[in-house]
Order: structure tokens, then C-alpha cells, then sequence
């Protein structure tokens, strides 16, 4: 057997900055292109979750043997973030969650670690970079999430890209750095983390070309990600590939997204090759990762839920002062509503599976959908004759809707509508990452896992619904 990617996917926010728009409020700052900007009510576990459902599209969830997540901006701190993602993905219980977090090479890491071990796991990689006003971190960074599946592959579930070498080089220098509860992160003298990187990339390419016994120039595609911007571009030109095997690095339309890039890379280069060629990412933090893979014959059957380049091709672009809103940077004038109460531990886990998986009930008699579950039924009054049934993966048509500009939200006005889902079931559900003047009646929606609000430091995590764009829509098997 052979060991390497089963299926992988990237997700990218829905809203962008441009760069440009800085520079017009502060006269400094900004630059070309744009960054992906997570929405106020997305976190670095929704991305994942997302990342996770779009991955699991192609791969059955009884085939996962562990669920790994790492970032370097956790939602929680002490409370595992995997267990979220878990739930939402209705993982069986026996399937174990940890959290690889706190730096930026804990994306590469936890690749690494699935890529040396056994089993298929399910590794997921998310990040929310944020920086001051006019910083370089503010423009030059990204919010993105990505999913991979690492295995041995099975008939129903092959490689698409066997792991040809990996070489990891490690230092101790301090280029980086941000303590426990801060926004922002701090960085030495730019020149200082070059002289770093460069040869540390260096020697950690050699090993990996060495370790899967090729020359540069068999190189298909390669991309180098770091957060040291001139590290990345320095080590890139030192590689000795083909000039046409230098892949975008995706830094102009979504910025540097810290410890997930090296899995939103992979997904970009996997996207885009074909059978029979070699791909290779180098991730520059704390050091050097490299990981060199061959794509197979199943590439040519594999097909992303919802391509890097369709996500970044539709896109809508976000006010800078909306930006700074959702970031925390400004305090606008909110709803003069009372501000939402902290949710119920216990209630929430009496309701895992609606709370976190958007799992309903059938009347098994008649057919009717309950949503949320229900122990009795509204049609023929059965009482306790029902099975579960999962409408996180159904699309849903807005039956009507209604705009609120009283009501609390982070971000108003908020966006109610009644959704039919197909396969049936009715629920009145909030509306994200919609513009208020496009929504119509019959329009298509499919959910998407979101964070209604913070109370006394407790995520409350539920479903929101989106417009369907491009193939998004069929995320996940049942």
C-alpha cells in the first residue's frame, strides 16, 4: 500500500479586502491584490468545519480513524476546538480529536505526523491572521482553512497523490513571536529572518529531494508559503525547479494564511495537476517542512467539492471599515438591543446532534420531517417512532424572508428566512455572507456552520444558511 492523500480541499471566506482601500483611510499601508477576510460570525473551527465537509465529500466518515486540527489562533484555549469540528462532522465517538495549535508550524506538523503514521486521518488546518491597522500582518495575511484525509487508500477511497518524501529542518530563532492573548504578532528585523530561512529551506529541500530520490528539475509544481514574506520569495529562486513549475503562491488574492497554507497549497497544486506528476510544497516556520508527492491514475476520477479557484473567483469585496468592525479594531454603534445571554452547557449537549450536525427527525409512519427534532410527530401524532436525519448537506429554497435592523448582531441587519429543504423539512434559519438587496423568494441556500455569538467567553456554535455558488452545495455524503 501506499501512503498519501486520499482527498483534500481548501476554504476561503467568501469576503475580501482590497489591500488598496488602507492606503485611502490611513495614507499608508495596503498594496496590491486583495486578503480573505473570515466573516464576524466565522472562527478558525468554522473554517475547519467547512474545510472538513467540502473534503469529505469524496471520502465515506466511517473511514476516518482520528481528526486532527491545528492552528495557531484557537477559539478556545484549555477546551479541545477538534471536538467542535467533531460533532459537526457526526463523527463516531470512538474516533479520537486533538488539537495541534498554538504556532504556525503546527499545519505542517500535523501533516507530517499523518503522513508517518497509520490509518486514515482526517487533518484539518485553519488560521485568522490579524494585524494593526496599516501593518504589513494586516494586508499581507489571510483567513483560509483547508482539509486533508491521509491514508493507505481503498477501492472505494484511493490515493490521488503518494508521499514521495518529506525532509523537515529545525531552528531555534526568534523571527516571530506573539504571547498568549495578544492580536497581533511582533517580528525581528526582516533581514535577520532571511538570513534564517534561506539556508534552512535550502538544506531542508535537498533532504527531501534526496529522501524521494529526484532531481529539481522533475519538479512539476512547487510552492514555497511562509509568513516571512522575502524568506519565501528567496528560497523559491534557490530551488533550482523550471521556471514554469513555480506555482502562484495564492498571496495576491488571499494573502498568507499562516498555518493553514500549507494545506490550502497542496489543495491549489492538486486542483490544478494531473496524473503522473510531481507536486512539492515547502513551508518556511521554525524552521523548513517539505513534502514531495506524486498525483496517480485516481486523480484523473477525483473531483473537488468546491475548488480554491472557484472560491477565489467568487468572492465579493468587504468595506475596510467593515473589516476593522469585524476585527475588533473599531467599536461601532451596535443594535440598541440587550446583548445575547451566554449559552447553556448542559442544554447544549442534550442537543449535540441538531446543535452541531443540523440532524432532524422522521416520522418513520408518514415521512414527515421535524426540524428541529421532535419526539412526537405533526403529522398522525406518533410519539417516539422516529429516525434521525441529517439537512446540513440538503440545499434549501427561501420560501420568504424577512430583514431585521433592530435586532442584535454583530453586523446588522440580519437576514431571516423559511427554508424548504429538499427531502422535506421547514425552518426559519439566519442568512450569512449575502448581500440584503440580492436575496429573492426560490432562491437555492445550503447551511454552513457558524458562530452566532461569544457571552462570557462560550462560542455559541449553530448552522446559518449562504447562497448556493458554483457546485458548493454538494459538500458531504450522508
Amino acid at each position: 500500500m501506499t501512503r498519501g492523500i486520499v482527498t483534500i480541499a481548501g476554504y476561503v471566506p467568501y469576503r475580501r479586502l482590497q489591500r488598496s482601500e488602507v492606503a485611502k483611510v490611513f495614507g499608508a499601508g495596503g498594496g496590491k491584490g486583495s486578503r480573505s477576510v473570515a466573516s464576524h460570525d466565522e472562527d478558525t473551527t468554522t473554517m475547519g468545519t467547512e474545510a472538513a465537509r467540502l473534503a469529505l465529500r469524496t471520502v465515506p466518515r466511517d473511514q476516518v480513524d482520528a481528526l486532527w486540527f491545528a492552528t495557531a489562533t484557537p477559539a478556545y484555549l484549555d477546551k479541545t476546538n477538534a471536538t467542535t469540528i467533531h460533532a459537526a462532522l457526526r463523527c463516531p465517538a470512538s474516533v479520537p480529536a486533538f488539537d495541534f495549535g498554538g504556532a504556525l508550524r503546527s499545519g505542517s506538523g500535523a501533516l507530517a505526523a499523518a503522513l508517518a503514521g497509520t490509518g486514515t486521518n482526517l487533518v484539518v488546518m485553519a488560521d485568522q491572521r490579524d494585524g494593526l491597522p496599516t501593518s504589513t500582518d494586516e494586508s499581507a495575511g489571510g483567513d483560509a482553512a483547508a482539509a486533508v484525509v491521509i491514508g493507505d487508500g481503498s477501492a472505494d477511497a484511493p490515493v490521488i497523490a503518494e508521499l514521495m518524501g518529506t525532509a523537515s529542518i529545525t531552528d531555534e530563532f526568534l523571527d516571530r513571536w506573539r504571547t498568549a492573548g495578544d492580536r497581533r504578532s511582533k517580528t525581528w528585523e526582516e533581514r535577520f529572518g532571511e538570513t534564517r530561512y534561506v539556508p534552512l529551506g535550502a538544506a531542508a529541500w535537498s533532504a527531501g529531494l534526496e529522501a524521494a530520490g529526484i532531481e529539481a528539475d522533475s519538479v512539476d509544481a512547487v510552492m514555497v508559503t511562509g509568513m516571512h514574506g522575502r524568506a519565501a520569495k528567496a528560497v523559491t529562486k534557490a530551488l533550482g525547479v523550471r521556471s514554469e513549475a513555480v506555482a502562484d503562491d495564492l498571496s495576491s488574492a488571499v494573502g498568507q494564511t499562516g498555518s493553514a497554507h500549507v494545506g490550502l497549497a497542496l489543495a491549489s497544486l492538486l486542483e490544478q495537476a494531473k496524473p503522473g506528476q510531481i507536486i512539492a510544497v515547502v513551508s518556511l516556520a521554525d524552521g523548513a517542512d517539505v513534502f514531495i508527492l506524486r498525483t496517480t491514475e485516481a486523480l484523473e476520477a477525483w473531483t473537488p467539492a468546491n475548488s480554491v479557484a472557484d472560491q477565489v473567483a467568487a468572492a465579493a469585496d468587504l468595506p475596510y471599515g467593515k473589516f476593522l468592525s469585524w476585527r475588533g479594531m473599531v467599536t461601532t454603534e451596535p443594535p440598541r438591543r440587550p446583548e445575547p445571554q451566554r449559552v447553556s452547557s448542559s442544554a447544549a449537549w442534550r442537543n449535540e446532534e441538531w446543535k452541531f450536525a443540523f440532524v432532524g427527525s422522521q416520522d418513520r409512519s408518514t415521512g414527515a420531517v421535524h426540524l428541529p427534532p421532535s419526539r412526537v410527530s405533526m403529522d398522525g401524532g406518533a410519539v417516539d417512532d422516529m429516525t434521525p436525519v441529517d439537512r446540513a448537506d440538503s440545499v434549501g429554497t427561501i420560501v420568504t424572508y424577512t430583514i431585521d435592523r433592530m435586532a442584535y448582531s454583530p453586523s446588522p441587519p440580519i437576514v431571516f428566512a423559511v427554508l424548504d429543504f429538499e427531502g422535506g423539512g421547514r425552518f426559519p434559519v439566519e442568512l450569512t455572507d449575502v448581500d440584503p438587496d440580492t436575496v429573492d423568494i426560490g432562491q437555492q441556500v445550503v447551511m454552513t456552520f457558524r458562530r452566532l455569538f461569544t457571552a462570557d467567553g462560550i462560542h455559541d456554535y449553530f448552522w446559518k444558511a449562504k447562497p448556493v455558488r458554483g457546485n458548493a452545495h454538494t459538500t458531504a455524503q450522508d
